[in-house]
């Protein structure tokens, strides 16, 4: 590799001859411009790594220098500077796309620095690209995007049932993508050209809920001044998601059996029996059986309900997926922000494909939007990531907007133990964070191993031989079920191998 290319852009003869004596050396090349039309010439000559240019200057201004470089080359990264500095100022460079701005009189250590940090960002951005979205895909119709083995079979349920009014139950994690299954079976489906609606049941208050699906009479109660026709009947002939069903009250739940049933219902405060043809699709990301055996959900409505499941994994189970989402991703960013998308350097992805990702593809998502706002170039960078997703922040933490865990419960008996016994005070909350910290530290050097699943079959297995194999003590120690040990025991194949001592 040869030397870097270092382009100062200043109308000052002392500033241009300082910058020479600090920077220049046998891995970097300073070259000069005393303007900004000098700049545009040298350029395409020069093919610069870094550009570090003043913004007043006689003839064109730095600030209008760097709209013409960005129209010509936009990864070309430009670092501004003035001794004029104003919000003002530093919020349109930063528009205009500068890779930094610098206040004069320099701090010699902070210059070094930043200019450091530009060659080699500028490095990576040109040698690095691993993702570089073009064009669309028939994915970027349905949101759906997944060629991992689990995704695949998500996809084979929704073709089989699309000659089908089955109705069909979707779990998951939160952020895993369940109602945009519900829309896929819906556009597949022979009542495409029929309404969908969505009614998001946790969101709702209860005294709010019955009168949002079965619509109220004038008078019903206190504020209903009108009649009100509900989900139900505005679906006729079509299609109702119930996202988030797992949180409906057992009373409402009575009510959507008996729609399931027969087809009937009456308006809140009314005396009329309606009949409907809707199909229903409902989804959730708490554990349905272990409601139904404490007695918080319908056993009748739950099989109702599970008449087809479609379970969609996390995305730290189908990690392989991540570059096609990335992609997704940043066509979609770039369309609705009308621009170019942006492209991502290996490394950035490497962060990526090498994160917990708590909050599933949602945080993704969020991630990425993030990225694309605190990128400087064309290119995303590891930088422009959040510390959590790259490991810089110390304790692993989930991205702004994600959830720390998946609502509604456990998904294994780590997660049990810290929802239902708690950590039980400070010094306790950090040896849970130094534990795991430890453990991604772990992930990190195994990259094809899963930290969740492992944590948890060793807890299981650990549990089983404090207890000398009393699942009742087991299941307690945990935080868990007997019915949910029971489930972890068969599910890690561990009957075969515990040896209690």
């Amino acid at each position: 590799m040869g030397a870097r290319k270092l382009l100062l852009v200043d109308d000052e003869a002392d500033v241009r001859y300082s910058f020479r004596r600090l920077f220049e050396g046998p891995d970097l090349e300073v070259w000069e411009a005393a303007s900004g039309e000098e700049a545009l010439r040298l350029i395409p000559k020069v093919q610069p790594d870094l550009v570090v240019m003043d913004i007043r200057m006689a003839g064109l201004s730095g600030l209008e220098t760097l709209r013409r470089i960005r129209q010509t080359d936009p990864r070309l990264l430009v670092i501004l500077m003035t001794a004029y500095g104003t919000t003002q100022t530093a919020i349109e460079a930063m528009k205009l796309g500068a890779y930094d701005y610098l206040l004069k009189p320099f701090d010699v250590a902070k210059l070094r620095a930043a200019i450091e940090q530009g060659l080699k960002a500028a490095r990576d951005m040109r040698q690095t690209v691993a993702i570089r979205p073009e064009g669309s895909t028939e994915e970027d119709t349905l949101g759906l995007v997944g060629r991992s083995e689990p995704m695949q079979q998500v996809f084979k349920l929704i073709g089989q049932l699309a000659g089908s009014d089955a109705t069909v139950l979707i779990t998951g994690e939160s952020g895993t993508g369940k109602e945009l299954v519900a829309r896929a079976i819906y556009q597949h489906s022979r009542r495409a050209d029929q309404p969908f609606l969505a009614v998001n049941c946790a969101a709702i208050p209860e005294g709010l809920l019955e009168s949002e699906l079965f619509g109220h009479e004038r008078g019903a109660f206190t504020g209903a001044t009108q009649q009100r026709i509900g989900k139900f009947e505005q679906c006729h002939r079509g299609t109702l998601f119930l996202d988030e069903i797992g949180d409906m009250s057992l009373a409402t739940q009575a009510k959507i059996l008996r729609v399931l049933q027969t087809g009937r219902f009456e308006r809140v405060g009314g005396n009329q029996t309606l009949q409907v043809d809707v199909r229903i699709l409902a989804a959730t990301n708490r554990p349905l059986e272990e409601m139904v055996a404490a007695r918080q959900f319908r056993e009748d409505l739950f099989y109702r309900l599970n008449v087809v499941r479609i379970h969609l994994p996390p995305l730290r189970e189908r990690k392989e997926d991540i570059p096609l989402l990335v992609e997704y991703f940043l066509r979609r960013i770039a369309r609705e922000q009308n621009q170019g998308p942006k492209s991502m350097t290996a490394a950035a992805l490497e962060a990526l494909q090498g994160y917990h990702w708590p909050g599933n593809v949602r945080e993704l998502e969020n991630v990425l939007r993030r990225a694309s706002v605190m990128a400087k170039g064309e290119a995303i960078l590891p930088g422009d990531l959040p510390p959590e997703v790259t490991g810089s922040g110390g304790a692993v933490r989930p991205a702004a907007g994600a959830e720390a865990r998946p609502a509604g419960g456990s998904t294994g008996a780590a997660a049990a133990v810290g929802a239902e016994q708690g950590t039980g005070g400070s010094e306790e909350e950090e040896e849970v964070v130094r534990l795991a910290q430890r453990l991604f530290q772990w992930a990190r050097r195994h990259p094809d191993r899963k930290v969740l699943p492992a944590v948890e079959r060793e807890l299981v297995v650990q549990a089983l031989k404090e207890t000398r194999d009393n699942q009742v003590r087991a299941a307690r120690l945990l935080g868990i079920t007997r019915a949910t040990l029971r489930k972890r025991i068969e599910k890690f194949g561990i009957r075969r191998e515990l040896r209690v001592e």
